[in-house]
Order: structure tokens, then sequence, then C-alpha cells
């Protein structure tokens, strides 16, 4: 059946895609697609008929019903779903989008080529890769990742445009393979689009939250850019891969903030919330990859750091779950983990078998008794409901299947 369905939305959606000719933005990359993706569309909405991908459509399944304007389809009919896909090819919509911001997962070799023969970007961003990304279970190693993710780029048009991460190597080095121009962001020297001055704020009476606040600067244009209620610098390199996509479309840096005020990040991904006795959540329990969870950790210190300084208590915590879909480097990448986790948090709990790698290598840098080891989410969630004091700040993360969003639920 889902092969069947599979077959009848590519037809459809190629159909829909040669009769209203969109312009399409691709995105992909081992993390931060889906911020990326909200930062375009915001840039992009106020000037432009625009549609993004639901949720996280980003697949064989997904990809197509992206396309289509269908959303998650739930218990609903699919007759009814195919039915609506069917009124764009018999009638003219004027409505349809002229933008299509679309996500494009590569699970598996071959994932990119699919994609692409549905709807062929002139437009592509890749956000990053890293050495260890995720999904390398159906990958030999980290070089297949990064050959499939740069299909994008090498079927971009002469007269598109390819925004890479300047910051990534792997990334970088694929401006080579594309035909189009390329524009770079990040926030070393030499990236066409800079950011600087990173920091993080809190807000004064510290009931609402906080965030992160920095400097974009192009050519000779700087402006200041602040996101609340949203952590981490991965964060950044979205609103930086919206800021070139505004800039394509002849935006200047002022509209293109003044657009990004009104950017909310998708839930669980680094959302800094307020948790039970006045502590502070970091909810990135959406999804785990290596690449990912380096950066929350980084993140877990900086501001962790910051809002202990602040009040004068708390305590730095780390729950992390399994990363899933890494096959062979499973327990290479769990223990590279570990061995962070140990310098950036005080305290560290794991939530399942693999996680247990991260708990062992982090032995070496913290107290054995400021480490303990849960086989469930619900579990974890309890022990920490009654360990937890005021000020404490907890980073929550996992791969999806681990359900570490239950453990946030409790904690706040």
């Amino acid at each position: 059946m889902r092969s069947l369905l599979q077959k009848i939305l590519k037809i459809l959606s190629k159909a829909v895609i040669k009769k209203y000719s969109p312009l399409v933005i691709g995105i992909t990359g081992s993390v931060g697609k889906t911020s990326t993706k909200e930062a375009v569309f915001v840039v992009l909405k106020n000037k432009f008929n625009v549609q993004a991908n639901d949720a996280s459509f980003n697949n064989e399944i997904g990809f197509p019903m992206a396309i289509l304007g269908l959303k998650t389809p739930g218990k609903l009919i699919w007759i009814l779903n195919l039915l609506e896909s069917f009124k764009l090819l018999v009638f003219k919509s004027k409505d349809y989008p002229e933008i299509l911001v679309l996500e494009m997962g590569a699970d598996k070799p071959g994932d990119i080529d699919y994609l692409i023969d549905i709807a062929r970007p002139k437009i592509g961003i890749i956000t990053a890769v890293g050495e260890l990304p995720v999904h390398l279970e159906f990958y030999s190693g980290p070089e297949e990742v990064a050959k499939e993710k740069s299909k994008l780029i090498q079927a971009l048009p002469t007269n598109g445009l390819a925004i890479l991460n300047y910051d990534d190597e792997i990334v970088f080095r694929m401006s080579d393979l594309s035909r189009a121009e390329t524009i770079t962001y990040g926030f070393n020297v030499g990236a066409d689009i800079k950011a600087s001055d990173l920091s993080y704020f809190i807000d004064s009476d510290l009931r609402i939250g906080g965030g992160i606040s920095f400097k974009a600067s192009f050519e000779k244009s700087v402006v200041p850019f602040r996101l609340i209620n949203a952590l981490g610098k991965h964060q950044i390199y979205a609103v930086l891969a919206g800021i070139a996509v505004g800039l394509h479309f002849k935006m200047n840096l002022i509209e293109i903030s003044q657009a990004l005020e009104k950017l909310e990040f998708p839930k669980q991904r680094m959302k800094l919330v307020r948790g039970i006795k006045n502590s502070w959540i970091i909810d990135d329990s959406y999804n785990a990859s290596p690449l990912s969870t380096h950066a929350a950790l980084d993140t877990l210190r900086e501001f962790g750091d910051k809002a202990i300084s602040k009040t004068g208590r708390g305590r730095k915590m780390a729950v992390l779950g399994d990363m899933k879909e890494l096959g062979i480097f499973t327990e290479k990448a769990h223990r590279l983990i570990g061995n962070l986790a140990g310098e950036r948090a005080e305290y560290l709990w794991t939530v399942g078998p693999a996680a247990k790698f991260i708990a062992d290598s982090a032995f070496n840098q913290m107290p054995k008794e400021n480490i303990m080891s849960f086989n469930e989410a619900e579990e974890a969630g309890e022990y920490l409901k009654g360990f937890i004091q005021e000020g404490d700040i907890v980073l929550v993360k996992g791969s999806r299947a681990m359900k570490m969003e239950k453990i946030v639920e409790v904690l706040i």
C-alpha cells in the first residue's frame, strides 16, 4: 500500500510542479533543516506567496505532500487527500504558491535523486554535515552521506544559487561541485554573510525567558539580531541561511531583520522554557545526532554560565538519550558525546542502552555519583522531578525514538 501511495504522490506532485512552475528552494543537511526552512519562510512570506513543508515532511511521502499542500493525514481517508490534489491539476488555482521551501531528507543513498526528480530546486541550501552525521546506518561512512547531500548542489541550474555553511568544511568544499552562483554564511572570517558578537540574554524579571543576540554583516552593512526563547549557535546558522535567501530576492538586511523578529523556531528544538521550581529547561528533545548534541552541550555550558552568574545559583545538567541510526559508529559517537558531557555539565543522566556509553565516558570528567542511567524516559523524568532545584539549567536531548519529550513534560 505504501509503495502504491508513493507512486501516486510522485506522479501528482510532478504534474503540479510542471503546471505551476514554482521556484523551489531545497534544504538538506544532517542538522538544522527544519529551523532553516522556518527562517527562510518567515523572511519571504510577507513579500511572496510562499509555502513550506508541514512539520518535517522531507521524505518520499512527505515531500510530494508538501508540494500538493497536504497536511498530516492522521486518520483522514487518503482518497480525500488525493482528490484535493487532483483539483490542482483539473482547475487552475490562483492561490498556488510562487515559491516552495522544501526540506529534503537523505536517510539512505538515492533519496536526494528521488526528490530532485520530483522538483528540481533553483536555490539549494546545505546546513551542515559534520564528521559523524545522522543516518549513518544506511551509508558506508560519512563521506557517502556528504556525497548524497551534495547532489542537491550539483543539480542546481547555472542561474541558480547555492547557499553553503562556510564553517562546515565538508559543506564548504561542495562549492566546487556547483554550476550555480555560491554564497556562504557562518561565523568564521571569509564567510559572505558573517555572524559575530554572539551573546546570551536573560529577561530582567526571570519569568519570560531569554535568548541569543548577535550581529550579521554582509558587505558593508551590519545589523543586530535578537532571538527570543531560542538558544544555540546552530539556530543562528538557520537565520544566516534565511538572510542569504532574502538578499537573493533583493531585500536589505534591515527588512530581513524585521521579518525575522516574527521567527519562532519549531517546538522541541533548543527552546528555552521555564521549569518547575524556577528552573530552566533547554528543550531539544525532538531528535539527536552527534553534531547537534555537541552543539546543544556547548549551549548548556555557555547559557548555563550566564544564567547561574545572574541568579547566583543553579546547576548545569544534561539528560541525554540514545542517538539512533548510527550503525557501526554507535559506540564511538556516544563515547565522544560522553567526553563532552563530562566537560560541559555538572550532572548527567542518560536514557537507553546506547547512551550508557555516554555515561561510561563521562566518568573520566565528573564524579560517578553525579551520573545515572535509566532505561526509559518516564523513569528519568520522575527521578529528576524530585532532584531538580531552583535555578538549575537542564538540557534534554535524544533521538525521537527515546521519547525524551516526556521528560520535558514532567519538568515544566
